[in-house]
C-alpha cells in the first residue's frame, strides 16, 4: 500500500507476539494502520497521517523502550532516586504509546464506514447521557477547542456510574489518570501535530471534520465489552 509505515511486517508481528530483546526486556513496536495513510482525506491529509504516525508516536515508543530500560536497570540497583525521576518520562511517553494506538482505531476511511453513525447500545447510551449525537458532537468540540495547550477529548464510560462521559487530558496522560473505572471509547488527539499543517491554528475546524472519518463501530465494540 502507498505510504505505508517503514516498520517492517516482521518487527509488526514479533511485537503482537510481546517480542523481548536479549536482556528479557518487553519491548514495544509501531502499531500497524488499517488503512493507508492518505484514505482519511479530505479530513485528514495523508501528510499528516504520516508524520503523525511515522514521526511523534515512533518517538513516543523509542522513549518509552529507553525509559523501561533504564527503570530495569535502576530497580536493579536500587536506585530509588532514578526510579522516581523515571515515572514521569513513562507516563509521557508509555500515555502517548496507548493514546495513538486508540486514536488510529478510532478512525476510519468514508469507504469503510467512516462518520456512519452509531447504532445499538452506544447510540441509546448517547440519547440518555447527552440527549443526541449532535449535542455529544457539541460537548466533544468545545471542549477540545477550549483545552489550552496540548492534550486529548475523550468519550469514555464510568464502568462504575455506568455512564458516558466526556473529559480532556492534558498531554499524553490517558484517560484512566481521570479517574480509575474510565474506559476511552473514543479519543480526538489535540495536539497541534495532529492537525496544523492541515487546519493551521483553526483546532474548531479539525474537530468538526475529523467526525467525518471516526470510527463508531469500533467505539461501540469497546463500550459492549467494557459493559459489566
Amino acid at each position: 500500500m502507498a505510504l505505508r509505515t517503514v516498520v517492517s511486517r516482521k518487527t509488526l508481528g514479533l511485537a503482537k507476539l510481546g517480542f523481548s530483546n536479549a536482556r528479557g526486556l518487553q519491548t514495544f513496536s509501531l502499531p500497524d494502520l488499517d488503512y493507508d495513510y492518505g484514505a482519511l482525506e479530505p479530513a485528514i491529509s495523508g501528510e499528516i497521517m504520516q508524520i503523525h504516525h511515522q514521526k511523534h508516536h515512533q518517538a513516543y515508543i523509542t522513549n518509552y523502550n529507553k525509559a523501561l530500560e533504564q527503570l530495569t536497570d535502576a530497580t536493579a540497583k536500587g536506585d530509588t532516586s532514578t526510579v522516581v525521576k523515571l515515572q514521569s518520562a513513562i507516563k509521557f511517553n508509555g500515555g502517548g504509546h496507548v493514546n495513538h494506538s486508540i486514536f488510529w482505531k478510532n478512525l476510519t476511511p468514508v469507504s469503510q464506514g467512516g462518520g456512519e453513525l452509531p447504532e445499538g447500545s452506544l447510540a441509546s447510551a448517547i440519547d440518555t447521557h447527552f440527549g443526541s449525537l449532535e449535542k455529544l458532537v457539541q460537548k466533544v468540540n468545545g471542549e477540545g477547542a477550549a483545552l489550552q495547550g496540548s492534550g486529548w477529548v475523550w468519550l469514555g464510560l464510568d464502568k462504575e456510574l455506568k455512564k458516558l462521559v466526556v473529559e480532556t487530558t492534558a498531554n499524553q496522560d490517558p484517560l484512566v489518570t481521570k479517574g480509575a473505572n474510565l474506559v476511552p471509547l473514543l479519543g480526538i488527539d489535540v495536539w497541534e501535530h495532529a492537525y496544523y499543517l492541515q487546519y493551521k491554528n483553526v483546532r474548531p475546524d479539525y474537530l468538526k471534520n475529523i467526525w467525518k472519518v471516526i470510527n463508531w463501530k469500533y467505539a461501540s465494540e469497546a463500550y459492549e465489552k467494557a459493559l459489566p
